[in-house]
């Protein structure tokens, strides 16, 4: 019990003097998280809008598709991006293994999914009303789309909060993709795991309480952004 009072207390200090490494794991985890996040917003979101509002051949296969994808292991993501960006395949020309890009790349892939799902659900709760009442008053089709999305919008927030939630806390995609390399591709969840390996738990309970507030403060804005959408 005295040890972990004091790993936490030692943690809780680490975290007040503003280490520097700790500071650094936390930038690259953001940094990374964040704009995969961006980059799967902005190809989910109008992912989402069309197969909402489009009817064409294998739409119900592709949301079935898309939502046995929520569940997508990490390491798997990783297993397959690894295998493309490996020096034998097809983009090992780029050098891109064990650099930030990897793993932007395997965070997209593996929230992609969920921004396009939730997108899909939040437009399809849209009464079609709004889309006629926009058409009936001469709007055009990006006019109606845009009413449309306002209308959605934070079911669609809602999906980009999640999404990020998701790429913050993964470690497999990290591990496999960026290597741990220290001060570049060192994230929270990977830092974690590797202080624990060498038994240094300080520095891994304060990369710990920092994801805890992390997450909670995304748990805060999704519930905040789902209470909006009740109202």
């Amino acid at each position: 019990m005295d040890f972990l009072t004091d790993s936490f207390l030692s943690a809780l200090l680490l975290i007040w003097s503003r280490d520097p490494e700790l500071l650094l794991i936390i930038e690259v985890s953001l940094k990374v998280s964040g704009t995969s996040t961006l980059i799967a917003s902005v190809v989910g979101v109008p992912a989402g809008f069309f197969i909402a509002f489009r009817t064409f051949p294998g739409k119900r296969l592709l949301i079935t598709v898309l939502n046995t994808l929520l569940a997508l292991p990490t390491v798997v993501v990783g297993l397959f991006v690894y295998a493309f960006l490996a020096r034998r395949g097809v983009f090992g020309t780029f050098d891109l293994l064990y650099t930030q890009k990897a793993m932007i790349i395997g965070q997209v892939i593996l929230i992609v999914p969920i921004v396009t799902t939730f997108t899909i659900s939040a437009i399809s709760r849209i009464d079609d009303s709004y889309r006629k009442t926009a058409l009936t008053l001469g709007a055009n089709i990006l006019q109606t789309a845009w009413v449309i999305v306002r209308e959605a919008r934070f079911g669609i927030v809602a999906s980009i909060i999640l999404a990020f939630g998701r790429v913050i806390a993964e470690v497999g995609i990290s591990m496999m993709l960026g290597g741990n390399a220290k001060g570049f591709t060192r994230t929270m969840t990977t830092a974690m795991a590797l202080e624990y390996d060498k038994g240094e738990f300080v520095l891994s309970v304060a990369l710990g309480i920092v994801l805890l507030i992390i997450s909670f403060g995304v748990n805060v804005c999704l519930n905040y952004i789902q209470g909006r959408a009740r109202v």
